[in-house]
């Protein structure tokens, strides 16, 4: 028996506009499931992730992966990686768990990892999108630590965004 409720908005539609750039992925395909590699209980594995045309004044970058149709009021958070440098486009399948670029670090996910976790809705539930946003930073450094939770990196994000390339997929269990 599935779980019907009303499909969220994009939750980015809800932030201060910003111009938008180009992410694209070898293992996400905008709007379509997510290979088993990005799910939590069969890969568990950050997917591949490249981007372009960041905004002029980049200086570095945050990536996250959101999950707004979580069975909670705050969504749930899947990865927050901080303080990517502006000279690094892409990351390699897996990079969450690897050796981070430069003084790029993580935040705990809803999950309490410092890293990635893959997509975990509940069995029955509804399809659940899964947003993975490359935020483009005016700033070398975002000016939070490993201590703050996803949504204060998100809070400065508000502030701090040059730019933002969205790419989503989905899962169901």
């Amino acid at each position: 028996m599935s779980i019907e409720r009303p499909v969220s908005p994009d939750p980015y539609d809800y932030l201060p506009p910003t111009a938008s750039f180009t992410v694209t992925s070898d293992d996400v395909t905008d709007g379509a499931p997510l290979k088993d590699d990005q799910v939590a209980h069969l890969g568990n594995t950050s997917p591949q992730l490249s981007w372009s045309g960041a905004p002029e004044g980049t200086r570095s970058y945050v990536i996250t992966c959101f999950d707004p149709d979580a069975p909670t009021p705050s969504g749930y958070w899947h990865w927050c990686l901080v303080d990517v440098p502006a000279d690094v486009t892409s990351l390699d399948a897996g990079a969450a768990a690897g050796h981070l670029p430069g003084d790029a670090f993580h935040v705990r996910n809803d999950g309490g990892e410092a890293g990635f976790t893959g997509a975990a809705p509940p069995e029955g539930d509804q399809p659940h999108r899964y947003f993975f946003v490359v935020h483009a930073v005016g700033d070398d450094s975002l000016g939070v630590d490993a201590d703050v939770t996803p949504a204060v990196v998100s809070f400065n994000l508000a502030f701090k965004t040059l730019g933002r390339a969205v790419l989503h997929g989905t899962y169901q269990h």
